[in-house]
């Protein structure tokens, strides 16, 4: 009841303090006989449906940059979905860097915009404690500490008793420490939303409350216009706000948009206050290994959590308007009650005043989901929040106002751009499995290269089975069954498939061995996941086109590879790519695995509409084996009885071929790893033929397969780059030492040309590098990953990107960025070969630094012979 009426109350505030709706209330004299005083208007820039948090934050930071003509709708009342259900805690403890930037945002904003507004928002700084009960536990808690504490967020590491004098009712016997942040709060959810839509309302948007829209309208690839029960408005862009119903929303139009989240029940306890009530600036605390959840309301307690059985509802579609308490179920918030007991045993005479159980949305990563449609332009989604809504709210709404104003956010958002999902995502009955695994995953401890269960063996190689009855173990990336790596026969599988750690792995010397052949025999690796398609034009259209949309020069004789780089106006990479072209007319494109959607949607949306020039997507109609070693020459040559040498079959060649009896084989001498080799092609109907081939012919040179984890160790010490890891939207050619795959004079202008000329002539503000850890022990000290920060002389520069161990220097290596920061003012400065030569350098790993020789060019000796670690002078390199 005291929880309504501060909704209400904040409501009351809001109406208050907008002229429209003062003017509507005088017009009106009674809401059911006139529901809806204001008409909705025939046209409009934006219309964003939903009008929770993420719908307010949106309208908001859209009318702050200056766009005015926006029409908010709510089918319902604003912040009457899961919004007002929201426990009101504002974290920026959060794993993911992106995520982490959203919430310290949000935190600043909510902090000022009751004085903004002039409505009540409830904020409150608290400070949170997360708890570990394990020393895994600490670990990750050290290593999300490090990315706070770099960024400027106050934050430590505390021990179990200091986590009592934080909160004396926290039971510690069985913690090992804590993670303290100070400056995380407390807000009313709800009414936080409602100075969002007050803001916005006073620069102009327009809010009607009550109007349900039907579907969104696309024409010729455009969004045209939206259909509600009050009429339709005709609009460039829309905007899916509406929270678990995005849905259903996506897929009520002709032009279908997927958006990949279910709702699940979730649950928390409200209490009377204390005898002693809790002081309100109590900390929130978080146990993730007790699953829940623990912050003061009102003097008592609000507490949730994320049980390992969650229970996903509304599958089949639709429900009511305004979200409403779900049913009680103590038995299912059993073990969650069990959990708050032992935290704080002090509870258990406390009064329960109700169980709350209302839907929250998950999507199937565990990321929220942002940005346009791949198949309707000016379509943009905001949804899926897994119960961290208004922790993101503001720095999501501020990040895709950013997209639709200026074209791009300020920031990399890939880790949550809607196009990393394909399709295949949508299904119901994917969605209802994967969120049953997802929930729990909230609170599980998610050591490095961990995978999904559920929804799996969707997308397969032709070779899956073979693969599979060899010992293979799996990955998925895009949906797409990936080798990790092959259990030898006689190995203990069990203690295989369940090595979690943040310390050496069980597979070290299985992966180890696959390297070795790699470089001295041959592997075969199973690369059919990776994105293909084939551009081509009855005339010149196709040269022309990817000319403009590619940095390197494609107007190369046939039969010729070409690395390249699909830029965007800012010279940042949109896709980093292989291109053979095939005939005068005809190209092929290799691009990553996650790549599909996104540049698909890209190309669609650049190239000429033209007849005479088609995209195909053809990953689905080849597989690819990826022959890696000195060896592979020589199956090759056998198989085909063709001469493979330098001479006949250089590098960067591709040459269709016959494969013992499989003709059409596309040959190319690359192997994405910098070792010698040849990827093959080979249409699916003879992919089973070919693998036995070159099984069987490669068991005289000591032929095994391989997987992803020895493919990573070899492209990492080779210091080869890949997008999605280590190149993205905001990184250039000129930032990671590849002006080799830039053309800036090839007779004409291409996307991102002007921005690296710039670079070229003033400098670059990060730069791509090369670490080996110097003191680092693989067997006993935390590995590095990805993500750790980076110091030079002391001072952050910036963080790892990829890391993995190089069997052959037998040491650590890690890429990443550096950058250089004016020690007075933070400005970042041009970052030189001196600067980056004359630092001495750290890497932080879980709070531990460890020092690291930088290099910017990978070693001499790697693409030569495999030298001991301690003939290799770290010194010496050479350019690639």
């Amino acid at each position: 009841a005291a929880r309504m009426f501060l909704r209400l109350l904040s409501d009351i505030q809001w109406r208050a303090a907008n002229p429209r709706w003062r003017r509507m209330t005088r017009r009106s004299t009674s809401t059911t006989a006139e529901p809806h005083p204001v008409s909705l208007p025939a046209q409009a820039q934006v219309v964003i449906c939903g009008g929770g948090i993420m719908g307010t934050s949106v309208a908001y930071h859209l009318s702050k940059m200056g766009w005015k003509d926006i029409v908010l709708l709510e089918q319902g009342r604003l912040a009457a979905g899961t919004t007002r259900f929201c426990a009101g805690i504002v974290s920026t403890a959060r794993p993911v860097s992106i995520e982490l930037k959203m919430a310290h945002y949000s935190n600043k904003l909510y902090q000022q915009l009751e004085q903004e507004t002039g409505v009540q928002t409830g904020y409150m700084k608290t400070g949170s404690i997360s708890l570990a009960q394990t020393q895994d536990r600490l670990i990750s808690l050290k290593r999300i500490a490090s990315s706070l504490n770099v960024m400027g967020i106050p934050c430590e590491i505390i021990s179990p008793k200091q986590v009592v004098q934080l909160h004396p009712l926290i039971n510690i016997h069985d913690l090992v420490g804590a993670m303290y942040v100070p400056e995380d709060a407390l807000v009313s959810s709800a009414s936080v939303s409602l100075a969002l839509a007050t803001a916005a309302s006073r620069n102009g948007v327009q809010i009607h409350e009550r109007t349900c829209v039907s579907h969104v309208t696309v024409q010729k690839g455009h969004v045209t216009g939206v259909e509600t029960d009050r009429g339709r408005i005709q609009c460039q862009y829309f905007v899916n706000c509406a929270g678990q119903w995005a849905y259903e929303l996506g897929h009520s139009g002709e032009e279908p948009v997927n958006i990949p989240l279910h709702a699940c029940e979730h649950f928390y306890l409200l209490t009377h206050p204390l005898k002693e009530p809790l002081s309100s600036s109590l900390p929130t605390v978080v146990d993730p290994d007790g699953r829940i959840y623990i912050r003061n309301w009102q003097g008592g307690i609000l507490s949730g959590g994320f049980e390992k059985n969650p229970k996903p509802l509304f599958t089949e579609g639709r429900n009511q308007l305004e979200i409403q308490n779900l049913q009680e179920d103590w038995d299912h918030f059993g073990p969650l009650l069990s959990a708050l007991l032992r935290r704080m045993p002090g509870l258990e005479a406390l009064q329960i005043m109700q169980l709350v159980n209302c839907p929250e949305t998950f999507t199937p990563d565990m990321r929220c989901i942002m940005g346009e449609s791949p198949t309707a332009r000016g379509y943009f989604v905001l949804a899926g929040m897994n119960s961290a809504g208004i922790s993101y709210g503001g720095g999501a709404g501020k990040y895709l106002a950013e997209w639709m104003v200026n074209g791009y956010p300020s920031e990399n958002v890939w880790p949550l751009d809607l196009k990393r999902f394909g399709t295949l995502q949508s299904s119901r009955t994917f969605l209802r499995h994967r969120v049953m695994e997802v929930m729990p995953l909230m609170c599980d401890l998610k050591v490095p290269r961990w995978d999904f269960q559920t929804g799996r063996q969707l997308r397969t190689s032709p070779l899956y089975d073979r693969l599979d009855a060899q010992g293979a173990r799996w990955m998925e990336k895009h949906g797409f069954e990936r080798v990790k790596y092959f259990v030898p026969p006689g190995k203990d599988l069990l203690d295989l498939d369940h090595s979690k750690t943040f310390y050496k792995p069980d597979w070290f010397d299985i992966v180890g061995s696959e390297v070795k052949c790699c470089k001295e025999a041959v592997c075969v690796i199973d690369m059919s996941s990776f994105t293909k398609f084939e551009i081509s034009s009855t005339g010149d259209q196709a040269l022309e086109s990817l000319q403009y949309l590619f940095s390197n020069d494609l107007d190369v004789p046939v039969g010729h590879v070409v690395h390249t780089g699909m830029l965007n106006e800012k010279g940042g990479y949109e896709n980093d790519c292989s291109i053979a072209r095939l005939s005068k007319r005809s190209f092929f494109m290799i691009s990553p695995t996650d790549q599909q959607v996104h540049c698909w949607a890209w190309l669609k949306n650049r190239l000429p509409d033209d007849s005479n020039l088609t995209m195909e997507d053809v990953t689905w109609k080849y597989t690819a084996l990826n022959l890696i070693g000195p060896r592979a020459v020589d199956v090759l040559s056998e198989l085909s009885y063709a001469p493979m040498t330098a001479e006949h079959f250089p590098s960067l060649f591709c040459k269709e071929m016959s494969v013992g009896y499989a003709n059409g084989i596309r040959v190319m001498s690359i192997t994405h790893t910098g070792e010698p080799g040849f990827v093959l092609y080979i249409p699916i109907e003879y992919a089973l033929h070919v693998y036995n081939e070159v099984m069987n012919m490669g068991q005289k040179y000591g032929i095994r397969n391989a997987g992803y984890y020895a493919l990573r160790s070899l492209r990492i010490e080779k210091f080869f780059a890949f997008w999605g890891q280590d190149l993205d939207a905001f990184t250039t050619p000129m930032e990671c030492g590849r002006e080799f795959q830039v053309k800036l004079e090839k007779g004409m202008q291409f996307v991102g040309q002007e921005a690296l000329l710039e670079q070229k002539q003033n400098g670059v503000y990060k730069r791509f590098t090369m670490f080996i850890l110097e003191d680092h022990d693989t067997d006993l000290d935390l590995w590095p990953w990805w993500g750790e920060p980076i110091f030079r002389n002391g001072r952050y520069v910036g963080k790892t990107t990829s890391s993995a161990y190089s069997y052959t220097l037998e040491r650590h290596v890690c890429l990443g960025f550096v950058h250089h920061f004016d020690e007075k003012t933070g400005e970042e400065l041009v970052v030189t070969t001196d600067f980056i030569n004359q630092g001495e350098y750290e890497i932080d790993i879980a709070g531990q630094r460890f020092q690291a020789k930088a290099k910017l060019y990978p070693f001499s000796s790697l693409f030569t012979q495999r030298r001991r670690k301690d003939e290799v002078e770290l010194s010496g390199y050479q350019r690639e």
